[in-house]
Formats: C-alpha cells, structure tokens, sequence
C-alpha cells in the first residue's frame, strides 16, 4: 500500500490571522463544512474545486484551525491525541444505541428462542474472520466444521480460528470484569495460543524495540511503536480508560470502544497478535456497556472487504497529528455495515424457520430434530457426532445425545461407527422413503 502523503504545515505566525479571517468567512463555510464531514485527510482535500481567492493550503489550514479547536484531546502517557465528533457520527451513534443497546427493536430483532444459536454462529464467523485478517487460510465452511465437531486444529490457521473462538466465548463469559495488565496478558494468550513463532512471546510484552508494522506487499515500515520500556506506563494509562476510571469529559461508549481499538494498535505491546487482541478488547467493552447485541455482529468480516480501508484508518491518524477521528469514523462504518449483515442474516434464518417447521409436524419431533431433519434432507452425506450438536445449539451433551438417539428410533438417522472409540449419526437407509411419505411440498403429514 502506498505510504500516505505528508500534509503541509498549517499553523505559524505568518499565516494565523489570515487563516482565521478564512474561518469566518461565511461563503467558506459551505465547503468547510463538507470536507468535515467526511472528515478528508489532505490527499483528498488538495484536490477539491476552491474559489479563485483560495489556495489549497489556506483551505487545508481553515479545515485543521477549525478541527482544532472542538477537538477532544486524550493523553497516554507522554503522547497526545484528539479526536472530533461529525454530525454524522451522531446520528450513527444514536441509531447504535437504539439497536445494539437493548431497545425494544433489537430485543425484537432475535427471537428468544433463537438467541443462543444465532450467538454461537457469529462467535464462530467473528473468530473465522479474526484470523483470515491476519494471514489465516481456510474457508468458512472447514472452519465451521472444524469448530462444531471439535476438531483438534491440523495446522496454525486453524489454531489461530480456535483461539478467537475461545477468547471470545471468555470475553462474554466474562464481560463484566475491568481491564487489568494480568487480563490483557490472558486475553493475548487465549488469542495466539501455539500461533507464534516463539511460544515464549504468548501473553508477554515485548521487551525490545524490534517490533514494526510493515506493509506485507511492499515492506513498507507504516508505524513504529513506541519503545518498550514505556509499555508498563502506556498500559495503565489504557487500563485506566477502560475501566472508566479517569474520564475528564464524556466518551460515548462506542467512540470509546473504537479508541481502545486504535491504541493497542499504536501501542503495540505485542510481539505478534495485536490486532486480534485489539477487536478482543473491542468487543470486551461494547460488552460490559451494555450492547448486548455486539455478540452477534462480526466486524471483522466486514473489515476483511475493506482492510485497505482499515490499515489507511490507523495510518490517516497518526500522520495527521494523532487524530484518531479517521480510525473512529471507519470503525461506525463498519458496525454499520455489520449490523446490516446481521439484519440479513436474521432475516434469512426465519425464512429457513418456516421450512423448519414442516418438518416440526411429524409427531414426538421437537424444534431442534427438525432443524437436524432440514439439514439432512438439503445435504445428504452430512454426519452429526453428539458434540457437534451440542456445540451448534449450545446445549448439554445428555441433550444432544437424546436429541440424536431419538431421531435413529424413529428410523430417520442411524448410528455409525467411524472407528473403535468414535462414532456419529448420519442419514439412514430409510430417510428418503419416511420424508416422501410425509409428503412435504403439498403439505401432507403423517402423525
């Protein structure tokens, strides 16, 4: 990716005043207004149509004076940042927290009944996804299967998609805990298990300054982390913020998710695996804030179609004098995204529901054999152990057992043994002629 273009310097004494007569220029404010709102960095403002009286730099210099002066400023540690709050932003904000923060539409949006199967399938995509972001190579469908029938990972992608999944299924279980330099430690421990180079790196800071952020295509160094001895002051510092313990002003949650996000990012206190710890730290704290339906997004699956996008949100901040504003505002765009996804996910779900409940009709099936049924009747070769099924409906393994053992009573499944210890459930000799029997496109239902 090519290294972004250093902007001109804005602010001197020469050329202030003359910057705040353009500020208060009212038929700069159309303009201004514009450009702020997408909030462009430099490479896009030098190209925008200006009045004759009006150069580029004198516009660059009006849009910085004035995200300036409303800017929020935070301090970690020696280094400053700030960030600004668009209209726009706003009104994302408050849709967020009418959707994901559990009004009567989001409780709406997934059926109770529905919740546990819908969390553990978008824990499973967040995990997959996670991991495809940095370097993993599998598709969804072998690391579904290996995550449902609780394979042992055969290679480091797939160990990497596990870790996700388990530090994640920690997360929620254990979202209401503060951030301490011990938890973040597990956090990155959980998420790069058996995945590093040295194991001896697995929730430990670094301890040299060898660590860059390099351009995988090109080499190109895009960020230098701050020097390793000032990690134990910058941690504390972001522990602190997480914790809600030293706030001079008010963060809206998700800005401040985002924050979080962005700094151990900048901060890069690891080895290897920041990013992953990062959208961990992410989700920990939408969580414990209340967006209960952040479970069921998957950021990071949206990130992956637009990683350019995501690597130039970190790169735009730093260059521009730390302003996190760009980072923040790629972050809404893509929950947005995300939450549009989950919305059509959702509502692909149900129309698969209604298929679901044909086969509910046969007699002594409950909702969860009929679902097993469908899956049966659509891929024929496929085979169930009793983990897999506790594991996709999230229920005990005596559950899953009877659930399965039930099915092959009633002719539809049998059981077969794969070898000496391992055995599974697959579609028996007599499904095909029992489902025509049944009848199911006119309807026709034998109890």
């Amino acid at each position: 990716m090519q290294k972004l273009e250093k902007a001109p310097k804005w602010s001197s004494k020469k050329n202030i005043t003359s910057t705040v007569k353009l500020l208060n220029n009212e038929d700069m404010l159309p303009l201004t207004k514009k450009i702020n709102e997408e909030y462009l960095y430099w490479d896009k403002v030098k190209y925008q149509n200006i009045p004759n009286y009006l150069t580029h730099k004198e516009l660059w210099a009006v849009i910085k004076l004035k995200r300036y002066s409303l800017a929020k400023v935070l301090k970690f540690g020696n280094y400053t940042f700030q960030f600004n709050i668009t209209d726009l932003m706003q009104q994302q904000l408050h849709q967020f927290d009418m959707s994901l923060g559990g009004s009567l539409e989001s409780k709406s949006l997934i059926p109770d009944n529905e919740k546990q199967r819908y969390m553990v399938s978008s824990i499973m995509e967040e995990a997959i996804a996670s991991s495809q972001l940095e370097g993993a190579i599998t598709t969804r469908k072998k690391a579904k299967e290996m995550l449902r029938k609780n394979k042992k990972p055969s290679n480091k992608s797939e160990q990497m998609i596990l870790n996700n999944y388990n530090t994640i299924k920690h997360i929620v279980n254990n979202k209401n805990q503060k951030l301490t330099k011990t938890a973040l430690l597990n956090i990155h421990k959980l998420v790069t298990k058996n995945t590093l180079d040295k194991n001896k790196d697995e929730g430990v800071f670094r301890k040299n300054n060898e660590t860059r952020v390099v351009d995988p295509y090109d080499g190109q160094v895009h960020h230098i982390p701050p020097h390793y001895k000032e990690l134990n002051k910058l941690i504390s510092a972001l522990c602190f913020f997480f914790n809600d313990e030293k706030d001079d002003f008010f963060i809206h949650p998700i800005i401040k998710a985002s924050i979080i996000h962005f700094m151990i990012g900048y901060i890069h206190p690891f080895v290897d695996g920041n990013g992953r710890t990062a959208r961990a730290l992410f989700y920990w704290y939408l969580l414990r804030k209340g967006y209960w339906l952040t479970e069921f997004l998957s950021i990071s699956k949206l990130i992956i179609k637009t990683r350019i996008q995501y690597a130039k949100a970190f790169q735009y901040s730093e260059i521009d004098d730390n302003d996190i504003t760009y980072f923040i505002k790629y972050n809404l765009r893509a929950m947005d995204l995300a939450f549009e996804d989950l919305k059509k996910y959702i509502r692909r779900k149900l129309k698969e529901k209604k298929k679901i409940i044909e086969f509910q009709r046969i007699k002594d099936v409950n909702e969860r054999q009929a679902i097993i049924l469908k899956w049966l009747y659509e891929e024929p070769n496929l085979m169930f152990t009793v983990k897999e099924i506790e594991t996709r409906f999230s229920i005990s393994n005596q559950t899953a057992r009877t659930d399965l053992t039930n099915l092959v009573k009633k002719g539809f499944m049998e059981l077969i043994f794969l070898n000496k210890k391992k055995q599974a459930f697959g579609k028996s000799k007599k499904f095909d002629k029992l489902i025509s029997k049944l009848k199911i496109n006119n309807h026709e239902w034998i109890k």
